[in-house]
């Protein structure tokens, strides 16, 4: 049997249609694979892209965000609105609400569920902000102008009071730590930010815990008492992957599929990418779990390559996410863990500002205010693990390539 024949024959189904489980199937295509490619989601919707949800569909100026793919020209098979239950790798299944479908490959691609706040399940006026159908419940809330208290004050927080705002909605943001984006930068680097949220007229209230969520109202553990048309809750994501308990694939500390440096899981013919999979980084030294666009856009294109290949493509990007909040574009690439010296280019009052982190004399991770060159050629000097001259690099107006040592 002839190699094109072999691989004509096998079948790749990929669970999950966002970002991640849309581009695998994509890059089989672009990369030559013949066989079946069968992608199934959870939501009735075209696969849509989520970045648009946080804006422009809450505030109308978009009805939805589905990718521009031609899945029918691509032979690729949708099975929309069909929910995964579980996976039997003995027998090469996936199991589904409509019944099991067998598989020569498996891309586990379901991506991350928004964590929920404890004891407000049922509560009128309570919502998350993950999915098309999460948006559109949410954008007549906007446009009756509520007066709305968005719980945590991380990524997803702040581009939903952002939006908010410029609906003319009165925002009180509540934080059970001492500062936005605790869990995402260190604290001298998240505290200008704070002023971010008074500036656009939202009130942020730290070292603020929910007790309780009453229709129309929010109750903190300090006894406080905010009004509340509406309550939005964006406490962070974890993993969608409970449906996996009993297949034998490794779940690793946050309850991710531990993925090798191709992507592959612990079980054969099996591999994981985007928000649901955790894979080690060997310019970082650490094993990444990472919850931005980029990784879902990029990952695929090395999943694709190894179920083409029979060398493994390694996958070992530099992370990239970007978020539009409170009039400032802010980027970020890199991993800042193991830095050991923080560097400004720029003062962090003004409206915009970089924070560069070394490691040594090599950048390893920066955060970009409304400096787009800098994210841009940083990224690239961190790809490269160019030397950098820190004296240099702390002049705003010197270019970042042009800080080299």
């Amino acid at each position: 049997m002839s190699e094109q024949t072999t691989q004509s024959q096998r079948r790749v189904v990929v669970a999950g249609a966002g970002m991640a489980g849309v581009q695998t199937a994509v890059a089989l295509r672009e990369q030559g694979f013949t066989g079946t490619v069968t992608l199934i989601g959870a939501e009735p919707h075209q696969p849509y892209d989520r970045p648009p949800l946080s804006k422009a569909v809450l505030l109308g100026k978009s009805e939805g965000s589905a990718f521009d793919v031609d899945f029918e020209a691509l032979g690729i098979e949708l099975q929309l609105g069909r929910e995964v239950l579980g996976v039997r790798p003995s027998d090469h299944e996936l199991d589904t609400e409509a019944g099991p479908v067998p598989y020569d490959v498996l891309v586990l691609a379901t991506g991350a569920e928004p964590i929920r706040l404890p004891g407000v399940e049922g509560v009128p006026g309570v919502h998350l902000l993950r999915t098309l159908d999460d948006a559109e419940r949410l954008r007549p809330v906007l446009a009756r102008q509520h007066d709305i208290v968005v719980v945590g004050a991380g990524w997803i927080g702040a581009e939903f009071a952002t939006a908010a705002r410029e609906a003319g909605c009165a925002v009180t943001v509540v934080e059970a730590a001492d500062r936005p984006l605790a869990g995402a930068l260190p604290a001298e680097v998240a505290a200008p930010m704070t002023a971010w949220y008074e500036d656009s007229g939202a009130v942020l209230r730290t070292h603020a815990r929910v007790e309780r969520v009453e229709p129309g109202a929010v109750l903190l553990d300090d006894g406080s008492r905010l009004p509340a048309g509406a309550v939005v809750v964006g406490i962070g994501a974890r993993p969608a992957t409970a449906w996996l308990a009993g297949s034998g694939i490794e779940l690793g500390a946050h309850g991710e599929v531990v993925a090798d440096d191709a992507l592959r899981t612990s079980v054969p013919d099996v591999y994981a990418v985007g928000d649901c999979a955790s894979f080690p980084s060997g310019r970082y030294g650490a094993r990444l779990l990472v919850h931005h666009w980029d990784n879902a856009l990029q990952g695929p294109r090395t999943v694709a390559a190894n179920i083409l290949g029979e060398t493994p493509a390694v996958y070992d990007p530099v992370p990239y996410f970007w978020s539009e909040q409170f009039g400032r574009f802010v980027q970020y690439a890199g991993h800042h863990a193991a830095a050991d010296t923080t560097l400004w280019r720029g003062d962090p009052s003004g409206p915009a500002w970089t924070v560069c982190w070394l490691k040594g004399d090599r950048l390893v991770a920066l955060l970009a205010v409304g400096r787009p060159r800098d994210l841009a050629q940083g990224r690239r000097l961190i790809e490269a693990g160019t030397p950098m001259d820190a004296a240099l690099l702390a002049d705003p107006a010197r270019p970042m390539k042009a800080a080299t040592a």
